[in-house]
């Protein structure tokens, strides 16, 4: 009986950050950034104490953080968001995404890899996208994709960041059934892309997290719903203020005895109704963690902070 792949890894890959803030070249789509007085050295120092404090909290549940400490030169704001520029898989490959930020990929580290090999971790081969970025074209990650990984079944969400190309690209090398729509968000009175997927929607072992009014197409919320419901998911859905509090951007992790959590940002727990957060403990506990800085100045949440390490 052949075993299907595992949703979930106690393994996650964190960058340190060392000077974090405000990323003015990703600020063009990336509706969720803020800008303020704030200085650059307090941005950072907060962020950093956000930074440890989840480190903290996914080490005491039992979760393997391995952290990578960001350098000052070059300087890149968003390092502390990993899982954009690289994802590793359970067949031992490691794939190099193509960013639309330029400053972004520069985040790109030789060093990651032979780190993870010294810690035994086996690598087969790296399936690199990033020639993509000379012709314009992006993926970014577990931003751009979010993985049923058990029904081998890749969401996206379409937007400057994630080329539909490139994701067909990938789900044929990897082995996925592509889902492809387009999802929107109320900017000034606009409807215009969400930037990244995993801001709208979560997929766990027996569950999904999704704000289905962001699809406004009528077909392809459908075939979204469909997907799941075929996959027997239970559907959990937010609404569009919920999405903006990040209540899309959660991870399920397990810890090295099997117990599964649910990250999500002290944010997004708070959006949640009650009945909300009783239908998602009775799979899992939650783990609601304070990362307010890096959220207002990144635009991203707890989920992007996570690399999650599937090799061998």
């Amino acid at each position: 009986m052949q075993t299907l792949p595992k949703q979930t890894t106690h393994t996650i890959l964190m960058i340190e950050p060392v000077l974090f803030g405000f990323n003015d070249q990703t600020a063009v789509n990336n509706y969720f950034q803020q800008r303020d007085s704030l200085s650059g050295a307090e941005i950072q120092n907060r962020a950093l104490a956000e930074f440890n404090r989840m480190v903290e909290k996914l080490s005491t549940k039992g979760m393997t953080v391995i952290i990578v400490k960001d350098t000052p030169l070059p300087h890149t704001p968003d390092s502390i968001f990993p899982n954009n520029w690289i994802s590793f898989h359970p067949d031992n490959r490691v794939v190099l995404y193509p960013m639309y930020a330029e400053n972004r990929r520069a985040e790109r580290r030789n060093d990651i890899l032979p780190l993870l090999a010294e810690k035994g971790f086996k690598i087969s081969g790296t399936a690199d996208y990033t020639a993509f970025e000379k012709q314009n074209r992006f993926l970014e990650g577990t931003g751009s994709m979010v993985f049923d990984h058990t029904n081998k079944i890749a969401y996206m969400a379409l937007s400057e960041r994630s080329d539909k190309e490139v994701f067909l690209h990938f789900c044929k090398n990897f082995d996925f059934t592509p889902v492809c729509f387009l999802a929107n968000q109320t900017v000034k009175g606009e409807r215009r892309p969400i930037y990244h997927t995993n801001v709208m929607m979560c997929i766990a072992d027996r569950y999904a997290v999704i704000c289905l009014d962001a699809i406004d197409d009528e077909k392809e919320r459908q075939s979204v719903t469909d997907s799941l419901t075929k996959d027997r998911k239970d559907i959990v859905e937010i609404t569009e203020e919920q999405m903006h509090h990040f209540a899309g951007n959660m991870l399920q992790v397990e810890n090295r005895e099997g117990a599964r959590f649910l990250v999500l940002s002290q944010s997004a727990y708070d959006s949640l109704t009650g009945v909300q957060i009783k239908r998602l403990t009775a799979y899992n506990e939650m783990i609601p963690i304070a990362v307010p800085t890096i959220e207002k100045y990144g635009g991203g949440s707890v989920r992007c902070m996570m690399a999650e390490v599937f090799l061998k």
